[in-house]
């Protein structure tokens, strides 16, 4: 079972790890700024862990996860996990079908030094277009049982993407095909 607070702490932990400012240097070659949305406020509400400032003053909302090598199995985790329920008690959505403010999902799995930028928009509707055919899939499930003290409160949901799948997805969803209409001018 994992204990809230712990995560939590480890979240904001991974805020000021070192990967982040190369991520967003290479993604974003024009950035003059990132700022940390962490503490409690507006940003934080609404998912925002970091702004990314362009030079010419264009701001990028970002959410930041980050994946860790197992610590029971030891086992580095190459697939995208998307979380599609938060707290199965409340019913409240996972970040891959709720409303976000962010722009991006920055993805870090941080022992092999990856970073998935996902697009909310396309991602989202990647999940909305694909879900089903992934959970008919034999890929992997995880229920993250989150309490304290031995007491559960709730359980997490994600079900882990490969790369490769998610991205055909998403990028499937950048092309939008329309009736097609012909006139003389």
């Amino acid at each position: 079972m994992n204990n809230f607070e712990e995560c939590l702490a480890a979240s904001h932990a991974a805020e000021d790890l070192p990967f982040w400012e190369q991520v967003y240097r290479r993604a974003f070659p024009n950035m003059v700024a990132f700022i940390n949305h962490r503490q409690d406020g507006e940003h934080q509400r609404q998912g925002i862990d970091r702004s990314v400032i362009l030079d010419n003053s264009k701001q990028i909302l970002i959410d930041e996860k980050v994946r860790f090598r197992n610590k029971k199995t030891d086992k580095v985790y190459t697939d995208v996990a998307l979380e599609y329920i938060s707290n199965d008690k409340t019913k409240t959505p996972g970040w891959v079908c709720k409303p976000l403010m962010a722009d991006y999902i920055a993805y870090a799995i941080a022992p092999i030094g990856v970073c998935y930028l996902l697009p909310v928009p396309q991602m989202q509707l990647a999940w909305s277009r694909c879900s089903d055919k992934w959970f008919a899939k034999p890929y992997p499930t995880i229920e993250a049982k989150n309490g304290k003290n031995g007491k559960l409160f709730y359980t997490t949901h994600s079900i882990c993407i490969p790369p490769k799948v998610l991205f055909t997805a998403i990028g499937n969803c950048h092309r939008i095909y329309f009736d097609a209409f012909e006139e003389q001018l």
